[in-house]
């Protein structure tokens, strides 16, 4: 799950690095984000869109878009001069998600990225996280003409566990996208903690 702290060669200690899933249905702008926040250019598999896979793929509300992501996205941030985060976009569509098993191995948490116009997008990931008990907020991406809602109706609209944290975001703006992974491992965090102390008590 966690990379452990270890000696870098100068005798100092290396940053700690977590590895973190950033997920949800097609087109809500897991690519985006990635992009936004990442630090070194994004490792992308993306493939052009085709007629047939228009065929497979709703895109009801998405159908502007033109590619899609057939394995994963990948970048990485730097939160402090000790963290890391290795972030890793699932591909969204349902015919690719026997990869989530290989990219959720060893995560530390995942952001599930939500698009109010296609809440029901978010239902696969949200149970895959809770089967899994893998830490998760339910990040709501802003789209133009899309209805704004409380946290807290996104929460009952998802039936998500009480305290698992809705927030809004903006996949494009890194200030943004940034605020959504710090939240993330604060909540990880403090999720790891009580269960370690649960197991011990």
């Amino acid at each position: 799950m966690v990379s452990e702290h270890s000696a870098a060669p100068d005798g100092e200690t290396a940053p700690l690095a977590l590895k973190i899933l950033v997920a949800g249905g097609f087109g809500v702008g897991k690519t985006t984000l990635v992009g936004a926040v990442s630090e070194i250019r994004p490792l992308r598999t993306e493939e052009v869109l085709s007629q047939a896979g228009r065929l497979v793929d709703d895109t009801q509300g998405v159908d502007q878009k033109v590619t899609t992501t057939v394995a994963m996205d990948f970048g990485r941030i730097t939160i402090q001069s000790d963290l890391l985060l290795y972030l890793f976009g699932t591909p969204g569509q349902d015919r690719f998600w026997f990869l989530w098993d290989e990219l959720a191995q060893g995560a530390l948490g995942a952001v599930i990225l939500a698009d109010t116009r296609r809440l029901e997008d978010c239902f696969p990931a949200v149970d895959y996280f809770e089967h899994r008990q893998i830490p998760f907020v339910v990040a709501v991406n802003r789209f133009a003409g899309a209805r704004v809602h409380g946290a807290h109706d996104v929460s009952r609209a998802l039936d998500l566990d009480e305290g698992t944290p809705v927030v809004v975001c903006d996949a494009r703006d890194r200030a943004s996208a940034k605020d959504v992974l710090i939240q993330l491992v604060e909540y990880a965090g403090r999720m790891h903690t009580a269960r370690l102390l649960a197991s011990v008590g």
